[in-house]
This record gives structure tokens, sequence and C-alpha cells, in this order.
């Protein structure tokens, strides 16, 4: 019993190794076009746009006044 306790400790540890791995090799190409002005202000804009397009998705689809 003790064996299975150990290793059902071990998944979280898991979950955020691969959690962690994911977004590193998510980021590691956008790093080199932020270092660029133009491209910095792009990808920002971009970024904020699709948080606001999908809220504005979730609240039209749940039914949640903006008001």
């Amino acid at each position: 019993m003790k064996n299975f306790i150990q290793n059902l400790l071990r998944y979280p540890q898991f979950l955020v190794l691969i959690i962690g791995g994911v977004l590193s090799v998510v980021i590691a190409p956008i790093i080199p076009l932020l270092k660029k002005p133009v491209t910095a202000i792009a990808m920002i804009t971009a970024i904020v746009s699709g948080f606001i397009g999908v809220s504005l998705v979730l609240r039209a689809m749940l039914g949640m006044d903006i008001a």
C-alpha cells in the first residue's frame, strides 16, 4: 500500500513537468519575435484581441450580460 501512495503522489510532479515542457516549446519560437518592436506590438495586439474575442464568445454562449 505504501508503494501505491508513493506512486500516486508522483502524479502532480509529472503534471507540472509536462505543463512546463509544453509551455517552453510554445514560448521558445515567440521570444525572437519579441525582440523587434514592430513584431512585438503585433504579437501583443494579437494576444489581447484573442483574449477579448474568447471572452466575448464565452459570454454570449453562457448568456451573461456585459452590462
